[in-house]
Order: structure tokens, then sequence, then C-alpha cells
């Protein structure tokens, strides 16, 4: 019993002195992001600015490319074919723990930092996902850690993934064919939104593909019998989608975008596209219905008389969540406390939900309690899931945004810009910074990260929904 006893004392002991040290380092490194706030605001709004979709986020991968060089970090651009793909690693040995940076913007959101609907460039893009917070955030709670490595508090690597096109084309599945997620411990992740918290909730699966319809084109009133109308193809297979939405489990999502449909009303069109995309819970249980919405494109040009193509873009798994890293996060976040905001911040916030026809609620900077993970908690979909299918991912929402108004929608374009989303922004940085802290120095919690990886993975074999060729780094709009 003695001997027992002792035992416990010794436990007690080495945990008391493992949490003195594990949160003197988070002071540092509070400390440290505090110091940067104003250099990750700049690079951030630059970001904002530039607003550079799939693909073309030359300007927003340099800022944080440059930013990371100033800081001692060894970089690796022009990754898996993508011109604006890049590492930046520093340390060396084990652990190594990577954390994810996004940067690309979404077409026709232009939009000024004010609460009410106002163009900043005329059909210009606009950061209505806060990508310019996600990539900026990411990079400042690495930067702290390598300054904890450097000084000898920390041993290992960190190590930053510079991901574009997450919106349009999911560039992290080539990165990951291409093995650059390989060797890595724990993946950090996190992601703006209208509320804080660990998130310990999978996200939706989902699959893109082109659909191309070739007919004959003819005068639409001088001999419209010779005609064979791509156009008359496309509606019909829209109207069959439509049609298959009462059949499909309320999970499904099916969305469209005609990219061509015709150029005059004179002219009977020979060719139409379509890019199609459905959701789902799992991979497993959008198959089914991908195979369907298929068919039925060759159904309506059969019944348009015309010829039609399907051609995959890419498709991506749900995310994995892991509730072991997630309940190290909620701690860290609760210890930094709920987000503050002046009295013109929530004013601005009001002005935004009333323009919005929402209800005038401000701005939620609580932390929330860890959910239960959910088995459909429906939402978007994202290319980390892929991730969380080849190394464990620990992940956050932090609020960058008035709480109810539309996200991939302008409204989301000024929070981003501006103080509100600023905050949320350092404050994530904050968080994912001390959660890394936790995870470098305790081996221990870093086996019960990957033990719960192993078992959410269990026997299945991971296949990304991908052709073997290049990304389509040139891309027509």
């Amino acid at each position: 019993m003695k001997n027992f006893l002792i035992f416990l004392l010794l436990i007690f002991v080495h945990e008391n002195i493992y949490a003195q040290s594990a949160n003197k380092l988070k002071k540092e490194l509070l400390s440290s992001i505090e110091q940067k706030s104003e250099e990750l605001i700049t690079i951030s709004d630059n970001i904002w600015e530039a607003a550079e979709v799939a693909f073309r986020e030359a300007k927003s991968s340099q800022y944080l490319i440059e930013y990371a060089k100033k800081n001692g970090f060894i970089v690796d651009s022009d990754l898996a074919g993508m011109p604006t793909a890049f590492t930046a690693t520093f340390g060396e040995g084990s652990p190594v723990i990577g954390i994810i940076g996004e940067f690309d913007a979404l077409p026709g959101l232009s939009q000024t930092t004010v609460p009410y609907k106002s163009e900043l460039v005329n059909g210009g893009a606009g950061h209505g996902c806060g990508h310019n917070l996600f990539g900026t955030a990411s990079l400042g709670a690495a930067v702290a850690i390598k300054e904890l490595i450097e000084n000898g508090s920390l041993t290992g690597t960190v190590k930053y993934f510079g991901t574009p096109a997450e919106e349009k084309f999911f560039g992290k599945l080539w990165m990951i064919r291409e093995g650059v997620f390989d060797n890595v411990d724990v993946v950090m992740d996190w992601h703006p939104a209208d509320n804080t918290e660990a998130n310990v909730q999978p996200s939706l699966a989902l699959v893109d593909f082109m659909v191309e319809f070739t007919g004959q084109a003819a005068h639409a009133s001088a001999d419209p019998w010779n005609a064979r109308s791509a156009s008359d193809a496309l509606e019909l297979y829209t109207h069959g989608i439509n049609s298959y939405r009462e059949h499909i489990k309320p999970s499904v999502r099916i969305h469209y975008h005609i990219q061509d449909a015709g150029q005059v009303v004179n002219v009977v069109p020979d060719y139409s596209r379509i890019w199609v995309r459905v959701r789902d819970i799992t991979r497993d249980g959008l198959v089914p219905v991908y195979d369907q919405v298929k068919k039925m494109a060759g159904g309506a040009a059969i019944m348009a008389n015309v010829d039609h193509n399907v051609s995959l873009i890419s498709g991506i798994h749900d995310l994995l969540p892991n509730r072991t890293g997630g309940m190290v996060m909620q701690k860290n976040l609760e210890t930094l406390g709920d987000i503050q905001y002046s009295q013109e911040e929530i004013q601005f916030a009001f002005e935004m939900q009333e323009n919005n026809g929402k209800p005038k609620v401000g701005i939620d900077g609580k932390i929330r309690p860890l959910r239960e993970t959910l088995a459909s908690p429906g939402g978007g979909s994202t290319d980390v899931g892929d991730v969380s299918y080849n190394v464990p991912v620990v992940s956050l929402a932090a609020t960058t945004a008035p709480k109810g108004v539309p996200w991939h929608s302008w409204s989301v374009v000024a929070s981003s810009g501006m103080s509100i989303g600023h905050k949320g922004m350092l404050h994530a940085a904050k968080a994912l910074g001390m959660t890394m802290v936790d995870i470098f120095k305790d081996e221990k919690l870093r086996k019960e990260i990957k033990a719960e990886f192993d078992e959410r993975i269990g026997d299945y074999k991971y296949d990304a929904f991908l052709d073997p060729g290049p990304p389509p780094i040139d891309y027509v709009d």
C-alpha cells in the first residue's frame, strides 16, 4: 500500500511539473502572438485585398512565404504541380506537428469593409470564407512554436502547409498524392465561423464532375429541324436532377452550375456544359447518388439526340474528428476565455444582421462547451477531410463574423477584412499554438490521438477521388 501511495505521489508530482512547464511555454507563446499581432493583421489584410481564386493565389501565397522565410523557416514551393502550394518547416526530428493554411478567395464576392453590400472591385473575388484569416492565423501559431523550438523549450519539427484551391479544386488532394503530408504525427486545422469551439464534428464528403453535351448548331428560326440542341440536353438533365431530389436521403446535397448553355438567342447551341456536385455524410454514401446522376446525363443526351461526356474533377472525404485532441483544444480555449468586442463592433454586427434580414443578436464570441460528435452534422465540406484520412487532425472553429449572417457571401468578406475578423484570427492562432505546445510536450497525448485515429480509420483503405493527371491550374472560368 505504501509503495502504491508513493507511486501515486510521483505521478501527481510529474503531472504538476508538466503543467507548470506547459503553462510557462503557453504564456511565452501568447506573448509572442500578441507582439506579432499587427504584422499578422497586415498579412491578412494584404491577402484579403488580393482576393485571388483557386490556383491563382500568387500574391497571397507569397505574403505567407515571405513571412515564413523572415522567421527562419525552410520553404519548399511549387509542390505537386501547383505553383502556389508550399510548406514551411523549422526544427528537426520527432515529433512532427503540422498546421494547415488556406488563402484562396471566392469569385464574384468583392466587398468593402462595411455592414451593407458594397462592391470593392466590379465583378471581383472576395474572401467569403475567411481564408485570408485562416492562412495567417495558422502561420502565426507556427512562428510562435518555432521560437520555442529555437530556444530549446520544445523539441521536434513544426511544418506549415500552404494549401491552395480549397474552394474549387481541393489542392490538398494532389499534395497528399505526392506525399507532402507523409511522416507527420498530428496536423492542426481551424476555420473561420460565427462561433468558437473545438471542432469534433465530421464534414460532408463530395464529388465534383463536369458534364458536356455536344450536338449540331442551326438557325433557331430558319431551320431548327437541322439542329440537335445541347441546350435541350442540359435542361432535360437539370430537370432530371431536380426530380431526383425527392428520392435521395435527407443528408444528400446536389448542386450544379450551368457554365455554358449557348451564346445567342438565334442559334441552337451545339455545346453546353454543367458543373455538378454531390455531397453526403461519407464517400460510401455519395457514390450511389454520383453513379445515378452520371447515368441521367446519358438519358438526357439520348432524349436530345446529342453526345455527352462526363469527366471527374475531384472529390473529397468527410472529416474524421479527433475528440482526444479536441478535449485538449477545449481546455486551451477555456483558458483563453471569450472573445471580447467593442460597442462599435457590436453595432457593425447589428447593422449587418439587419441588412441580411437576420435577428440582431450581435457577435457570439463565447467559448462553447465541447459537443458530442454527431453522425450527421450537415454543413459544408473541406479537403482537410482527406488529410484526416492520412494523419490525425485536431480542429478548431473561431468567430470571425456576426452570428447568423450568410456564409460565402459579402457579409463574411466584409467581416474578414476588419477588426471582428482580426480578433477571431488572433484568438485562433493562440488556441492552435497552445494546443501544439501540449502535443509537442506530451508523448502520451500524441499516442492517444493516434490511437483514436487508428480506431476511426479501422480497415478503411484511403483512395483519393482523383484522376491520375495533374491539377487543372490552367482552367478556364
